[in-house]
């Protein structure tokens, strides 16, 4: 027996971590049992001999804490009344002990949201109110944000003070602060993922194939910013007509004289005003205005180029939007700018310089499908006018279908959308039937106007 105990502490990954000190016969045949007990997911059987070395041994092993929480959560599922509230109560002891005994495995920002969640996840059975559990995720991003990385976290932190607001608990002004808190915060959580992934992808691209853990990962980050993709959404949705033009205009006019030199605050008003299409009021412009004396910055440069573009001043505006792009240091925010700058010059109808923007946007984020379509879609609504004949006009469908595939093949969020859009592009491109009418199967046709490039026929 000793022999067994001895090799499955040796294999324990997670039990690598113990006091030499405290060990015993006792200590050491209970780990063993918890560990199989967990392992088989028998966790009831688990929960006695866990309790055993718990109490005897806490600093044995960082698997009392990981394997505890797990035999807790399974625990908590499966009971009611004051035994589910007692297991509760259990589970926040052994997050608490776990960071003293072993403070290298955890990180406070993630266990005070840990602590959160499962406040929400109860919040009925343990009579708490919407104060209490925002207060709760509000440790967690004041003690420790960094770490605060939860999307469902962040999430219900964000509802919460939305409801509280609705119960007259909180002012408007802090809902708005609190969405632009939480946004920030998942964009921050989204650029590091972004990084990370465009690294694989680039290996990718360069013909290196994946080792098993880099596949795993590629997909963690793509899940990731996928979920936090909708969870930004759900923001959005969830904070509803508060964030309306009727509401921001006269909350910012009131407080613009006192926040007039506060670039964070300028920052956030301006652009809740542009993304909430605010743009026509005076308040407006004197937002921009200020945001741009108080610090200027590629953000500033890009709201006066919205101005200006809304003055009919082209040219001006691309001498802003130029200055705004070259300013920005920031590798993530330049490929988000640059996709900004691009569904500008797009909506103009200035294809050539939208794709040129959007071409900026993949070589700075590649994991990003987005402008693949929309570089797609410009190819689809020109091809009227690129092509000397009506064949060849149909033909610029085949290569907007090809950039549509691309989407998906370096973005997973963009399959389905990318392989929509090229079926619909070929639906419009020459059949088979015109294909051998004009009997040119597996020639190259040269694509004009501001598109170039070429696309080969399919072969029949």
């Amino acid at each position: 027996m000793k022999t067994r105990i001895i090799l499955v502490l040796a294999t324990l990954f997670l039990t690598a971590n113990f006091g030499f000190a405290q060990q015993d016969e006792e200590c050491m045949l209970n780990l063993t049992l918890m560990n199989d007990y967990v392992k088989s997911k028998k966790y009831d059987e688990a929960f006695e001999p866990w309790m055993k070395v718990r109490n005897k041994c806490p600093k044995f092993s960082y698997a009392i804490y990981a394997y505890g929480e797990k035999i807790l959560n399974y625990k908590i599922k499966n009971s009611t009344g004051q035994e589910k509230l007692d297991y509760i109560s259990d589970l926040m002891v052994v997050w608490d002990k776990g960071m003293e005994f072993f403070p290298s495995k955890y990180d406070l920002g993630e266990v005070l949201a840990k602590k959160a969640l499962k406040m929400y996840d109860n919040q009925k059975d343990m009579s708490l109110t919407d104060k209490q559990i925002y207060d709760g995720f509000d440790k967690a991003y004041t003690q420790d944000l960094e770490n605060f990385t939860s999307a469902k976290g962040l999430y219900v932190y964000f509802t919460k003070i939305v409801d509280l607001y609705k119960a007259e608990q909180e002012p408007i002004q802090d809902v708005f602060n609190k969405y632009d808190d939480v946004s920030e915060q998942l964009e921050t959580i989204n650029a590091k993922f972004t990084v990370k992934l465009n690294k694989l992808i680039e290996k990718e691209d360069a013909g290196t194939v994946l080792t098993k853990k880099e596949g795993k990962y590629k997909t963690f980050y793509q899940k990731s910013l996928e979920a936090n993709g909708k969870i930004s959404g759900s923001l959005d949705t969830y904070l509803g007509q508060l964030a309306n033009c009727e509401n921001l205009i006269p909350l910012y006019q009131k407080d613009f004289s006192t926040y007039k030199n506060d670039a964070v605050w300028l920052k956030r008003a301006v652009s809740r005003m542009y993304n909430k299409e605010c743009t026509d009021d005076p308040l407006y412009i004197e937002l921009v205005k200020a945001y741009d004396a108080t610090a200027p910055s590629a953000d500033t440069k890009y709201f006066v180029a919205t101005i200006l573009y809304k003055q009919n001043k082209n040219k001006e505006g691309d001498d802003y939007i130029k200055q705004a792009y070259e300013l920005e240091t920031d590798v993530f925010k330049k490929g988000r700018l640059a996709k900004k700058i691009a569904n500008g010059y797009k909506k103009r109808g200035s294809y050539g310089s939208a794709r040129n923007y959007y071409r900026e946007a993949l070589k700075l984020n590649p994991s990003d499908g987005t402008p693949h379509l929309q570089i797609a879609s410009m190819y689809a609504k020109s091809a009227n006018s690129c092509g000397d004949s009506n064949f060849n006009k149909r033909a610029v469908f085949w290569y907007a279908a090809q950039e549509a595939l691309k989407a998906g093949r370096v973005d997973a969020r963009m399959k389905s959308s990318a392989q929509q859009a090229a079926t619909s592009y070929n639906a419009n491109a020459p059949t088979k039937a015109e294909i051998f009418q004009q009997g040119n199967a597996g020639t190259t046709i040269s694509i004009g106007c501001w598109i170039g490039g070429s696309v080969k026929v399919p072969n029949l």
